[in-house]
């Protein structure tokens, strides 16, 4: 029997023996495959059963079954006189807005390139094609797989060199990790330090813990020694929080020498130190952890949210010894069960297969081009940030209210947070912090940020007016 048919469809015979699943399953999956890289686009019709049966050298009802299994996917759409055409590359699942108002949250910028894109697709595909689906819908032993720990040890090296997976714990993200190790290291009434302007969580975890926050003392290079020396001494606290790279909200890197004064006096006096890595692999030449050079106080959290997109909820503790890790399993499990075994599954085989990497880098390299736009469009305003991160620190001018400000921003669509969410204790700075993540572009978060230039001039000149008065 001669076939008239597209060569486009040459390949399906060979796809099928490689795939090694059911031909009505492989069908649809080549379909999408083919969609994906551009050899068939919506609107394309596909042969007709029959004479794909007779160049595959299947049955009729296995192609008509895998054509029915493509429409129920939402691939092909078939109707009398039409034949069967491709529909869309995948079905959509729309996600729930939020409010232009609410925008509290410090996000990593999405990179819209084509073939990023495809392979993040690809990840979802391969959870899709698990040969036990069921395998992710049980009860996971906390802490993750071998597997999971082994990904997340390499995934880790560059901060944490020589890492063994047996020391990884995989939680459900840093915010309920944090909030179980604080717990567990203080109770109710005991102290815990942190930075006068930090993550606005530990506030709150602190308050729900009965816990008593003080802040240290900083300077440009952040908590002094002095101040934790002294703290160290006379109010015997249970941890010290840090955020120490790419700092929320304030963007600061603390430095080497400061890391080490600091990670000394915690060593002599006992105390934990909590670091919060979230933006840690952010910067491609980090400076050593606390990690590295206080492994022995030092609880370690890290996660996936923060460089490579929000939603994925995975994140990693490094406990300081193995007797400790036991004490976190048992009190983490407590609290959250597990980790979500899907998202964890998707998260390793991101990391596994290089589409992490991949996309980290992308993440930089938008974070680095809305740094230079920020410059350009901001140029003379006394920013504190940092070319790799995807939020700044702006100090205002005296008598500026800043959170009238940061309301005008965000009502013109730049994500832009008054400094008092972010103040530990005592009186807030005068200043603000701006987002330049999410799902903005880049000329959308141009024209947002060219907002703050004439409304803080306004702003200012109210002020000056007023002392004239």
């Amino acid at each position: 029997m001669a076939l008239n048919m597209d060569p486009i469809f040459d390949h399906w015979h060979t796809r099928l023996r490689t795939l090694g699943t059911p031909a009505y399953q492989a069908i649809p999956a080549i379909i999408r495959e083919d969609l994906r890289s551009g050899r068939l686009s919506p609107g394309d019709r596909l042969p007709a059963l029959r004479p794909l049966a007779v160049m595959l050298g299947l049955d009729y009802t296995t192609v008509a079954r895998a054509y029915a299994e493509a429409r129920r996917l939402g691939l092909v759409d078939s109707a009398p006189g039409r034949g069967t055409v491709v529909r869309s590359p995948v079905p959509r699942r729309s996600a729930r807005p939020v409010s232009p108002l609410e925008m509290t949250m410090n996000m990593p910028p999405e990179p819209r390139d084509p073939e990023l894109l495809r392979q993040l697709q690809a990840g979802l595909d391969f959870i899709g094609h698990l040969a036990d689906p069921y395998a992710l819908l049980r009860y996971q032993e906390f802490g993750g797989t071998q597997e999971d720990r082994e990904a997340a040890a390499e995934w880790l090296a560059p901060v944490i060199p020589g890492l063994q997976p047996d020391r990884v714990l995989v939680t459900p993200g840093i915010q309920g990790a944090l909030a179980g190790v604080m717990g567990l290291l203080a109770a109710a009434g005991e102290v815990i330090l942190a930075e006068p302007v930090s993550y606005p969580g530990v506030k709150a975890m602190a308050s729900a813990l009965g816990l008593r926050l003080v802040s240290l003392a900083c300077d440009a290079q952040g908590a002094l020694p002095a101040a934790f020396e002294t703290a160290c001494r006379e109010l015997r606290p249970r941890l010290l929080y840090l955020n120490p790279t790419l700092s929320n909200p304030t963007c600061h890197t603390m430095p080497l020498a400061r890391r080490e004064a600091l990670a000394d006096i915690a060593l002599r006096h006992a105390v934990p130190i909590v670091e919060d890595d979230a933006y840690g692999m952010l910067p491609g030449m980090p400076v050593a952890t606390f990690a590295q050079l206080a492994p022995e106080v030092t609880w370690y959290l890290t996660g996936l949210a923060k460089c490579l997109g929000a939603g994925l909820r995975v994140g990693y503790l490094v406990p300081p010894d193995a007797s400790r890790r036991r004490l976190a399993v048992s009190a983490l499990r407590t609290a959250t069960i597990m980790a979500p075994p899907v998202t964890v599954a998707l998260a390793t085989h991101w990391l596994r297969d290089g589409t992490a990497a991949r996309m980290l880098a992308a993440v930089r390299a938008e974070s680095r081009a809305r740094q230079q736009l920020l410059q350009d469009v901001l140029a003379g305003l006394p920013l504190q940030t940092d070319p790799e991160a995807f939020h700044c620190w702006l100090p205002l001018p005296d008598g500026v209210n800043r959170l009238a400000l940061a309301a005008s921003l965000r009502e013109r669509g730049l994500a832009a947070v008054a400094s008092d969410t972010f103040t530990m204790e005592g009186a807030p700075p005068n200043a603000m912090r701006l987002c330049l993540g999410g799902e903005l572009g880049r000329g959308d978060c141009r024209q947002a940020l060219a907002q703050l230039p004439p409304l803080l001039a306004a702003a200012a000149s109210r002020v000056a007016t007023a002392g004239l008065c």
